[in-house]
């Protein structure tokens, strides 16, 4: 049984016009060409379709997603890691409900808010180990000290500092930047001044991060597949990486 181009688009909640342009790049191209030259689809091309729109709901660029389709060929076996990936985020989304459906009905109420009970799946701590692992407790306890000191409002804005800093390094790399030219050079440097801003951390502090740290952070970006998916997937840690090593050797 195949599907056609149109049924695939109201199915997937997308249009025509993307799955067009996913056959031109070669991400997706359709199983067959009928007579009057329309696309159809089978059932493997609808598992990479799905595929293809989970990895686009994490952020990554099309040119990435080809590449780690490309790389995991088990379909079965890239969707259960994706799966236990949605289950955790289920699981924290459902508790943020929660927690704010409890303020609200408090507030509306005129009851007394739970302090205890409106922050729940609102876990910052839940790298605590893996932080006290690399750079001692003192250090997480820190961070954790300056974290919890911010209002909500401060928090959203280092949020969305943060978020907008992936953003403009997957850009930069999607649009082929040169790592050592100016562009790559500045979101270094905003790199640099981000990291220190962060208490607790080697990084953190008047100074900023060493060299030998800023430089040991890139390559740990490229060797752990949860910073990498930061930035783009694979290449595009890679692309972070070399930007930030070239900063380095020029100004630390």
């Amino acid at each position: 049984m195949d599907w056609s181009i149109q049924e695939i688009a109201k199915l997937a909640g997308t249009t025509s016009r993307t799955l067009r342009h996913y056959d031109d790049i070669g991400l997706l191209p359709p199983t067959r060409l009928g007579g009057n030259g329309y696309r159809y689809y089978d059932d493997d091309a609808l598992v990479r379709l799905q595929r293809i729109m989970l990895l686009r709901d994490l952020g990554l660029g099309l040119p990435v997603i080809a590449e780690i389709l490309e790389r995991e060929s088990s379909a079965p076996h890239a969707l259960r890691g994706h799966l236990e990936w949605l289950r955790r985020e289920q699981d924290r989304l459902a508790r943020q409900i929660a927690s704010v459906e409890r303020t609200i009905g408090a507030l509306e109420g005129g009851e007394r808010l739970m302090a205890e009970q409106m922050f729940d799946g609102f876990d910052h701590t839940r790298y605590k180990e893996e932080v006290e692992e690399r750079w001692g407790k003192d250090a997480y306890a820190r961070s954790d000290a300056w974290w919890r000191s911010m209002s909500a409002e401060e928090r959203a804005a280092w949020q969305e500092r943060a978020a907008g800093l992936g953003s403009d390094w997957i850009s930069a790399h999607e649009r082929g930047i040169d790592p050592a030219g100016d562009e790559a050079q500045a979101l270094a440097r905003r790199h640099f001044e981000w990291l220190r801003g962060i208490p607790g951390t080697p990084g953190g502090g008047a100074e900023g991060p060493s060299k030998e740290y800023f430089l040991g952070l890139a390559e740990m970006y490229v060797a752990d597949e949860r910073f990498g998916a930061n930035y783009g997937g694979q290449a595009g840690a890679e692309f972070v990486r070399d930007a930030m090593t070239v900063y380095a050797e020029r100004n630390l």
